[in-house]
């Protein structure tokens, strides 16, 4: 028999000092260290915690009763269920600070390395739209939010193109816009997965390893040319046909049109055959 559940405390108006790791922040009580995520320094939260150990623990705020004079409005509507752009309610200047921190102090106080003076972080000229490689995921069983888990018998697709939800390998939020890559991938991404409902094409299942559409990769260079690599579960010729020339017309400027067969049990495809279907087999970055 497993052991029984102890309950997790509800910690009330816990101050929120400091900023740690993978966006997270800190705040203490009676001298134990609470790792809270969706918060920022100034904040007074009341924390919920889902994880509890010996010297620290880790929750999520579930109620407000100061909101920090740094915090800001995050401009994505998947912000705090996506994966991703952890920092978002924090100012580019206070991630910057904060980061930089973060990485002298593990230097010092973990590495135990003595450093000289830091030079400032330098920061980045792009807020949004900085990266140039985005790999979304299918998978037909979709992040629901409290409303649609309230109404889960009227609902008819279960289906999402998008990333994972933190600490849920099978459970992926369906994208409407990211600001992390330039056009067209939200074009492209959005156009996929329209296609794919419309034709009745299946998503993967991430628990048993099924499902004909699997992952997609998107790769935009500074010389405006883009790279899409489709990743298959299995191989159905017609399907991919149909589908790529879809693609392949609906978007005429990406230069580099790939395809995969994945039928493994990961995601890796570094040790399969990339196919070009349209365009060239590679795309030219300046640097």
């Amino acid at each position: 028999m497993g052991r029984s559940r102890r309950n997790k405390p509800l910690l009330e108006r816990i101050v929120i000092t400091d900023m740690a790791a993978e966006g997270k922040s800190i705040g203490k009580i009676d001298d134990k260290v609470v790792f809270v995520s969706q918060a920022v320094p100034g904040d007074i939260v009341d924390v919920q915690v889902t994880r509890k150990r010996s010297n620290f623990y880790e929750g999520v705020p579930v109620k407000f009763h100061y909101y920090s004079d740094i915090r800001v409005t995050p401009f994505c509507e998947h912000f705090g269920v996506c994966g991703g752009c952890k920092w978002q309610s924090l100012p580019y200047k206070e991630q910057l600070n904060y980061k930089e921190r973060e990485i002298v102090n593990n230097l010092r106080r973990i590495g135990k390395i003595e450093l000289p003076e830091i030079a400032p972080v330098l920061a980045s000229p792009d807020e949004i739209l900085y990266r140039n490689k985005l790999e979304y995921t299918f998978s037909n069983k979709r992040w629901l939010t409290q409303s649609e888990m309230e109404n889960k018998d009227e609902l008819s697709n279960h289906n999402a193109l998008g990333f994972h939800i933190p600490g849920m390998f099978d459970k992926v939020v369906d994208i409407n816009r990211c600001y992390l890559q330039a056009e067209p991938s939200n074009a492209i991404r959005l156009a996929v997965r329209d296609y794919a409902l419309r034709e009745g094409l299946s998503f993967f299942d991430l628990r048993s390893k099924s499902g004909l559409l699997r992952t997609m990769i998107i790769r935009t260079a500074s010389t405006g040319e883009t790279m899409v690599v489709v990743v298959f579960g299995y191989d159905d010729a017609d399907i991919r046909t149909s589908l790529m020339d879809y693609l392949v017309n609906l978007f005429p400027d990406v230069v580099s049109w790939m395809y995969v067969i994945n039928a493994k049990a990961n995601d890796t495809i570094n040790d399969l055959d990339v196919s070009c279907y349209a365009g060239r087999d590679h795309i030219f970055e300046q640097m």
